[in-house]
């Protein structure tokens, strides 16, 4: 056993002691040390219950014959860190998590690890440390929120961004927004749409790392609490067996997941996490695979903010595996794949069943035949740019209209809510990528602003940060090279005429090559806007967008 460099031999004497000071038995050394990653806290609604949660992996690791070990991981709230400094930690955490996990695994010399994240950032962060760390690790989520109801319909997170600015065009009422506030998010778990959050648990399903359920059991069902106890059994098993997840997580697995994003409609932001994910695992993902899978990949589901079904929806309809076995029908996946089950994807889904056709559209009856995610190329963004096709209103699919410039979210927030935006625009919110945020915050904000304000399928937003699983319209992020280091976004005047066609996959300038120079010789760089702290050392390593903002060390000039 790993453990046994820190619990056998006379060498080990002074560490077993401290075992001891820890209140472990000697059987209890005797038997592999699993470590249980708890992101556990009591500012994350999605993490408030994962005490329950851990609680329950402990019984089942402890049940299996290993000894359950708990330390923790950080975890932040993108809706509380939304619209200010925040929302600069939030992206930035998903390497401080995997690093940290990675920091306490080697040093402790686990046997096997069992991942309890929830909310967006733990999740892909997770998923890089057990990637790195390479023992037998399975995860086991925190779980999706229930929606809320709000005057008849269900609701989420989204819907109470967009009251904000229906308020603002004054066509909701102060005790409307109140009424929201109070029903939209009425449990704990992760928001009740298909976000960033639950789009990654879903996945983790599809990568093989996590039981059938993980992405969809509400977190206040108790069924979550077996799932976690199974999940502490099975970890067992993975250990006997020596299953890794570098055995899990092979490159097909990763295309599984794509495959999988495309026909959910998941958040633009795993298109940040799975190039991350595959940097682990030594896989040169390249975004533009997003474009060839989503051209045979039909688009299945139309979960909030993309249609009126919610996470609650999906798991009753048969939850990922029904999705999956739809996709299969048309031998659209990697099925040979091993999973934490120690069974394949094949065995997996065998009995799979998809039960209600207006959640889980059926092969035959897509919402689409192209998939949710669609990768934009141009002179305006030449390494890329992401935008969730599937959430994008019919008439917005192919527009042009004059760039409304903003080198900051807060100036884009006031021009919305002031009127100053009208039909047709184009509204670029720049430096704000992962080096110019520095971060690459998230424009949940102006995206409900625009949409409350009822420009929603008339407007479009282009920008070099990206966007929360819970906006919709004609977004357009992760735009490559960011402004910060002089991309073409950086380039773009007040009144250009930008040309979005996003069946063509193309996002462009229509600004002479010339002029387009001209401005490019008399750009300057932007002066930090953080200088210090764990700010500053991450915008001095981070990559672009398109490349997942994973860090590197900067080469010596």
């Amino acid at each position: 056993m790993r453990s046994d460099t820190v619990t056998k031999g006379m060498q080990q004497a002074p560490h077993r002691s401290l075992f001891n000071a820890l209140g472990y038995t000697k059987e209890e050394l005797q038997r592999p040390l699993v470590g249980i990653v708890s992101s556990h806290n009591e500012i994350v609604p999605g993490h408030m219950n994962l005490d329950k949660i851990v609680d329950a992996v402990k019984m089942g690791v402890a049940m299996a014959g290993g000894t359950p070990i708990v330390f923790p991981a950080i975890a932040v709230c993108d809706g509380i860190a939304m619209g200010h400094i925040g929302m600069k930690y939030s992206l930035v955490t998903r390497d401080l998590i995997a690093d940290s996990t990675e920091a306490m695994a080697l040093a402790h010399q686990f046997d096997a690890l069992v991942m309890v994240p929830n909310c967006d950032k733990n999740v892909p962060g997770l998923l890089m440390a057990a990637a790195r760390i390479n023992v037998p690790t399975i995860f086991v989520s925190g779980g999706p929120m229930l929606a809320g109801h709000v005057k008849g319909k269900k609701r989420s997170l989204s819907s109470m961004f967009e009251a904000v600015g229906s308020y603002t065009a004054g066509t909701m009422t102060e005790e409307d927004v109140c009424e929201f506030e109070n029903k939209v998010c009425p449990t704990c778990g992760s928001c009740s749409g298909m976000y960033t959050a639950n789009s990654m648990n879903c996945l983790t399903e599809v990568l093989g790392m996590g039981l059938s359920g993980n992405g969809t059991i509400p977190a206040v069902y108790s069924e979550r609490i077996r799932l976690a106890k199974h999940a502490g059994m099975q970890v067992m098993e993975l250990w006997k067996n020596d299953i890794r997840p570098r055995d899990i997580m092979t490159e097909d697995a990763i295309l599984n997941a794509l495959t999988v994003d495309m026909a959910l409609g998941c958040s633009t932001n795993s298109m940040l996490h799975l190039p991350a994910i595959a940097h682990e695992i030594g896989m040169d993902f390249e975004i533009d695979f997003a474009n060839g899978i989503s051209e045979k990949t039909p688009n299945l589901c139309h979960l909030a903010p993309a249609g009126p079904t919610y996470m609650e929806d999906l798991n009753e309809a048969g939850g990922v595996y029904a999705v999956m076995a739809e996709l299969n029908k048309k031998g659209l996946l990697h099925t040979d794949c091993l999973t934490v089950t120690g069974k394949t994807v094949s065995e997996n889904i065998a009995g799979a069943v998809n039960k209600d056709p207006e959640v889980i559209r059926t092969i035959d009856n897509p919402y689409s035949t192209t998939g949710g995610i669609a990768v934009l190329k141009g002179n305006l963004a030449p390494d890329g740019s992401v935008v969730k096709r599937s959430a994008v209103a019919e008439e917005m699919l192919v527009h042009e209209g004059p760039a409304r410039v903003f080198d900051c979210e807060e100036d884009a927030i006031e021009a919305i809510k002031g009127g100053r935006i009208a039909a047709g625009d184009v509204v670029v919110i720049r430096y704000v990528g992962p080096k110019g945020g520095p971060g690459m915050p998230e424009m949940l904000n102006p995206t409900s602003a625009i949409a409350g304000m009822g420009l929603g399928s008339s407007v479009a937003l282009i920008t070099d940060g990206r966007f929360s699983g819970a906006s919709r319209g004609a977004s357009i992020g992760h735009v490559s090279p960011e402004a910060a280091v002089g991309g073409p976004v950086a380039l773009i005047e007040e009144g250009d005429i930008i040309k979005i066609d996003i069946p063509g996959l193309k996002l462009e300038l229509d600004v002479p090559e010339e002029e387009l120079e001209k401005r490019k010789k008399a750009w300057e760089p932007r002066q930090p806007r953080i200088t210090t702290g764990y700010l500053a050392r991450y915008a001095s390593m981070v990559t672009s967008g398109n490349r997942g903002a994973i860090l590197e060390v900067p080469k010596n000039k």
